[in-house]
């Protein structure tokens, strides 16, 4: 008798593997019915991830969208999925024990029936709770293994590790191989192993296509025991997505087992839907690199889900560096020499960063740290010299224990900075926030939502929440959205060199009150006027032009604290060489700047949550 071996649709984690957004709810719905109509799928991924904080960033309540979205493959019998981060939950950093056993109620009420669960690190702690709180919440625990490869990572160790989260209490196994990079062969041994020591156990396998290994990998994964497959679909399979359907519904059906025909009218539908939303507005986010498939990663091993953000950070960091090489007399580099640079760079650091597997967030804090290093180090700085805080909790065992050991040289700066190493439970150094938030929501008369819905939404995402609920979200992204769609200038004209020419900030000063002004011009937008700090300049301060000015070491959002229970340095303060004064967010992670001159602060340039360019002064001393 042949054995069955049933599909499910990454349709969420297609988006997010080619761009940096998703479609809204109304798109979601229509596309909805057509999936069903398909007649080809057990499940489908609905929510989790950065998917709830995307709806955030451009304007959408997550909750109306989760609960719309699932609705239909509920009513029509196919499970639903998400995809939680373990003690991260929804978000990159760490999430206390409160919120996250809120979470998964939550997201039951909503219509997600199945947790997947993984920890960046692999490490079992650190998903336990995740377990639990996914079965008394109602949902099914299923436990993902982050497959990586690496002289620690051997098949015996996958194996082990399915062990340790089984007795933690995790229902079903996944293979998760985001970056595509395990071996065929290897992922064969991995579940054959797993299917000898459990033989009633649900095995999933989930790899994305990027390197060229996933089809030769879902074969082996069903021939050694899996039962079900991810798949993607064009227009957004391939690439730094998943294998497409049709490749492996043929595939598995000339191997030998059954499965549901497709409905190629519906499936159609979905295809002329995708594109339709690609076309939109979401297409304007997904780079051209991003549907290709790239062996390169091989070697690195970056994950498909980040290069969406990565192909826009190379952008944004190509034209900084590129404005500093022209400053200094240097030749201008591609951005294929800066994404060879980076590859090159992953491959040294991550051996001296402990073995992360390169997951959600630690892909992100290795792929960070080494463009940092390939910047500074284009710019004649030191490696190592930019180390963010969120690696450095990672490095320090804050987010739990590394598999590998990290290099003396790191150690030894982590010394010089006076950091230790943490070695106790991770969940420990994050106490419960729930009362905290709904007494803040109560302060602004806000509704804590059906089932906690929205207190669970502000808990997670604090930042993103606060800039959705006042607009300000839907504005930046409206504004951001319309810049892309622009027509693109002719940089010849004189008109436009003149325009260029033309300033377009100026700080003036009002009594005591200073102000950075946007100036427009005719045929622009109307300029506004945005007040920033305001200081007051001290009386000692020299005549002579004798101060100094911390800048701000790369591009992104500049804030004076990374928690709201730390102080920021203000007007007055005595700085030290080497002080930590403020931090710039980029690249989704808190790099924190530290002065270089000892002093006293004589003015702070810059606004809390203000957009910073690179080399912009952020801190006077004197």
């Amino acid at each position: 008798m042949k054995r069955e071996i049933k599909l499910a649709l990454m349709y969420r984690d297609m988006w997010q593997s080619s761009g940096k957004y998703m479609p809204r709810v109304d798109q979601l719905i229509r596309v909805a019915e057509p999936i069903v109509e398909m007649g080809c799928f057990s499940r489908v991924e609905t929510n989790g991830g950065g998917f709830e904080q995307i709806n955030l960033l451009y304007g959408e309540n997550p909750n109306l969208a989760v609960r719309q979205w699932t609705k239909p493959f509920n009513d029509a019998g196919i499970q639903t999925q998400m995809l939680e981060r373990g003690l991260n939950g929804l978000r990159m950093n760490p999430v206390p024990k409160d919120v996250r056993k809120l979470m998964f109620k939550v997201k039951k009420i909503q219509g997600t029936d199945i947790s997947r669960s993984f920890d960046g690190l692999n490490n079992p702690q650190n998903l336990a709770l995740s377990f639990q709180y996914a079965r008394e919440g109602g949902m099914i625990a299923q436990g993902a293994l982050s497959m990586t490869v690496s002289p620690l990572h051997t098949v015996e160790y996958f194996i082990n590790l399915a062990d340790d989260f089984i007795a933690l209490g995790a229902e079903e196994i996944c293979l998760k191989d985001m970056a595509g990079i395990a071996r065929p062969v290897s992922v064969g041994k991995i579940v054959h192993g797993i299917r000898a020591r459990h033989p009633d156990i649900i095995i999933q396998y989930h790899g994305h296509s990027t390197p060229g290994f996933s089809v030769a990998s879902a074969l082996e994964a069903a021939r050694n025991g899996a039962d079900i497959i991810d798949v993607g679909m064009e227009p957004l399979s391939w690439g730094t997505g998943h294998a497409d359907l049709l490749t492996i519904h043929a595939m598995l059906k000339d191997a030998g087992f059954t499965m549901p025909d497709i409905n190629m009218k519906a499936y159609m539908q979905v295809r002329t839907l995708t594109q339709e939303f690609i076309d939109d507005f979401l297409g304007y986010y997904i780079s051209p690199k991003n549907r290709e498939m790239n062996s390169l990663l091989i070697g690195p091993g970056l994950p498909g889900g980040m290069m969406g953000s990565l192909m826009s950070d190379l952008e944004q960091n190509l034209s900084g560096l590129n404005t500093w090489f022209e400053k200094n007399g240097k030749s201008k580099i591609t951005q294929d020499d800066l994404l060879i640079k980076l590859f090159d760079e992953v491959e040294y650091v991550w051996p001296r960063l402990g073995y992360p597997p390169l997951v959600t967030p630690f892909s992100q804090y290795v792929k960070n740290v080494a463009l940092m290093n390939v910047i500074q180090m284009e710019k004649g700085k030191e490696r190592w010299s930019m180390l963010d805080e969120n690696t450095w909790n990672m490095i320090l065992g804050q987010q739990g224990q590394l598999l590998g050991k990290v290099d003396d040289e790191i150690l030894q700066l982590a010394e010089k900075q006076g950091r230790s190493v943490f070695t106790g439970d991770p969940q420990e150094l994050y106490p419960d926030q729930l009362d905290h938030y709904r007494q803040k929501m109560k302060d602004k008369g806000w509704d804590a939502g059906q089932d906690d819905e929205e207190l669970l939404e502000y808990a997670m995402h604090p930042v993103q929440y606060e800039a959705f609920k006042s607009g300000e979200a839907k504005s930046k992204f409206e504004e951001d959205l319309a810049k892309k769609k622009a027509p693109k200038k002719d940089v010849s004209s004189s008109a436009t060199d003149h325009e260029n020419s033309l300033p377009s900030v100026i700080d003036i000063e009002i009594g005591n009150e200073k102000y950075s002004v946007r100036v427009s011009y005719p045929g622009q937008k109307s300029g506004n006027v945005t007040p920033v700090i305001s200081v007051p300049v001290p009386s000692h301060e020299p005549s002579n032009g004798n101060a100094h000015y911390i800048v701000s070491p790369l591009e992104g959002k500049f804030f004076l604290t990374k928690d709201s229970g730390e102080i920021g340095i203000k007007v007055g303060d005595k700085i030290n060489k080497g002080d930590t004064v403020a931090y710039v967010e980029a690249m989704k992670v808190i790099n924190a700047i530290t002065s270089d001159v000892s002093g006293v602060v004589s003015e702070i340039l810059v606004s809390k949550g203000a957009d910073v360019e690179e080399d912009e002064q952020l801190i006077k001393l004197i």
